[in-house]
Order: C-alpha cells, then structure tokens, then sequence
C-alpha cells in the first residue's frame, strides 16, 4: 500500500477562475474643476489558474486532496484613471507529463512537457472598461462603465503520463525491476510474485561520458489489461510518452518468446495503435540460465524484424551491450 499511496497519476478538481473588477463611473472633480470630464479606470482582469511544468514533481499527490482551485476577483477600476489591481493568479506546479483535460467532454486541452512551462488552464475574466472610454462630441460626461466579465469554473481532470527515453514493456516477474536496479540507482521493489510493481518506477540510466537516459518500469500487462484485467489500462498511458519500448520476455517462459511478445504488442495496439510507430527492442531476460546451444536453438523461434538481446540482469550478462543498441536508438 505504502508504495501505492505516493504515487498519484490523476485527479479530478474543479478550477474557478477569478471575476474581472468593473470599471469605474467616476467623472473628475476638484476645488479648481466643478465639472470635470470622465476619468473611471478599468477594472482589473480576474486570476488565471495556470500549470507550470515542474521537474521536481513526479506525481500528482500534492493536488489529491485539494479539490477546488479558486483564484482572486480583480479589484474594481478607480478615479484618476486608476486601474484596478489584477486578481492574483493560482499557479499549479505539475511533473512533466501532465495532461489536462475538460472533465465533461473528455477535449485534451494541453500537455505539460518542459520544466517551466506556463498554460493557462482557466483564464480569467477581463476587467470591465471605465467610462472615460466611452466619452464622445456628443456624450462627454458618460455616467456609465462596463461590468467585469465573470469567471471561468470547469472540473478539470489533470493525467500523468510518465516522460521517459525507454519504456520497459513485459508480464509481471519478467525482470523488468531487476534491470532497473542494476542499470541505474532506482529501488524498486523486487519480489518473485506477480505484480510486485505496483506503480511506475524511473530511474536514470549512466551511460559513456557521462551522459544518461531515462527509463521506466512500467507496471506488469497481462493478457487482457487493455479490457481491463489484471491492473487494467490504468497505467498503459505510461507507455506513450516513452520514445522506445523495450519488450522483456524471460528465457523461462511457458509460451514461445514469439507468441509472447505477440500478446504483449497485441495489449498496447489494443489500447493505443499510435504505439506501433514507437521503436523497439526485445530483450530475452534471465538467460543466464541457457547454454550457446540452447540459446541459438532459441534465435530461431525470435518474432522477426525486431533487433533482440539474451541479457541477464543478475549475472550482468550483455547489459553493457544492451545499453549501446538502447543508446544508438534514442539518438537516431
């Protein structure tokens, strides 16, 4: 439960944005001018609530248990011209990844994928014009000012979709954690059970001279996940910010390693054929465990057109190599 609980992907708050103040209806008067022309101000715009991307988030938890997100009302326009303040904005720090969408009719408004980056999620309302706008040759004392627009509300719902260079795609108890632990200094749980993954883990991955790649272990598909079995589709939205998806099927399995990569790309095509455009690898996984002859016997039963790779995370065997092929993809 424990590493459930931190791990936040999706909520569902409602956003109200702030009212803008209306202008003024002031007409100037001082012990010098008895009868001034107009001078209202406007009135101020309303808050916005606004996303910024944040690289020091990697979950939605702080947003969980906060569901309305209101912003300030701008203030009202004053004399002399006076504008009136802007109503404060409420800015919504959110990992990179982040997708929002109108809760009522499932539109995607936007995606949060740069550290930094500002959206308007819920703009707010314009202030209204002051009188002195409307001043003319025949109307040049106006008595009247335009109200601020109101405010924008709308639930929203904000969906992470974890960004990451290499996506490990397998059954639970493929080695999919194991690799993570030993390519990078992620700790992910590693039990021999199913599903002891329970949410998406990324760790970064050193690479020659000093440069890295991200990777992340997604939570283990079964057959039928994209129907909502086993965990679901819940997190199957991971995979597609991946940019390559490395498909791990261990050496042990009970079903050929074609037939069981062909079920796992049959999982993600079912969910998302947009995935088939994604490069990928596939690596045999706990092959420490096969002798040469047993494993060219093994070459010859590989789904074709797919560049492979016997590793074993435990015994350290190709990891160095599997790293070079990941590499050469992600910079091509």
């Amino acid at each position: 439960m424990a590493q459930g609980s931190n791990f936040v992907d999706y909520v569902k708050v409602c956003c109200r944005s702030g009212h803008g103040g209306a202008g003024s209806a002031h007409l100037h008067r001082d012990k010098h001018t008895a009868k001034g022309g107009p001078d209202g101000g406007d009135g101020g715009r309303g808050g916005h609530i606004i996303l910024k991307g944040s690289s020091q988030h990697w979950t939605l938890l702080h947003l969980k248990y906060r569901k309305h997100i209101i912003a300030a009302d701008g203030e009202r326009g004053g004399a002399a011209l006076r504008s009136g303040a802007t109503g404060a904005d409420e800015i919504l720090e959110v990992p990179l990844g982040t997708v929002a969408k109108d809760a009522e009719t499932g539109e995607v408004l936007f995606e949060i994928t740069a550290d930094g980056e500002n959206k308007i999620l819920t703009p707010g309302g314009k202030g209204g014009l002051g009188n002195w706008h409307f001043k003319s040759a025949t109307q040049q004392t106006p008595r009247h000012a335009q109200s601020g627009i109101p405010g924008k509300e709308q639930w929203v719902i904000l969906e992470l979709k974890v960004l990451a260079d290499v996506g490990l795609v397998g059954f639970p108890n493929a080695g999919k954690s194991t690799l993570l632990s030993v390519v990078s200094a992620a700790k992910p749980e590693i039990a021999n059970y199913p599903f002891t993954t329970l949410v998406p883990n990324l760790g970064i991955v050193g690479y020659r001279d000093n440069r890295s790649f991200v990777m992340a272990d997604i939570p283990g598909i079964i057959e039928g996940a994209s129907q909502g079995k086993g965990l679901g589709y819940r997190f199957l939205r991971h995979i597609e910010r991946n940019s390559v998806l490395l498909f791990m099927v261990p050496a042990d399995t009970d079903r050929t390693i074609a037939e069981e990569y062909s079920i796992l790309l049959n999982e993600l095509t079912s969910y998302n054929r947009e995935l088939l455009d994604k490069p990928r690898l596939l690596a045999v996984t706990k092959s420490d465990m096969l002798d040469e002859e047993l494993e060219n016997e093994m070459k010859l039963q590989l789904p074709p057109h797919i560049p492979y790779i016997f590793i074993s995370s435990v015994a350290g065997k190709n990891i160095q190599e599997l790293k070079d092929m990941l590499w050469k993809v992600i910079n091509s």
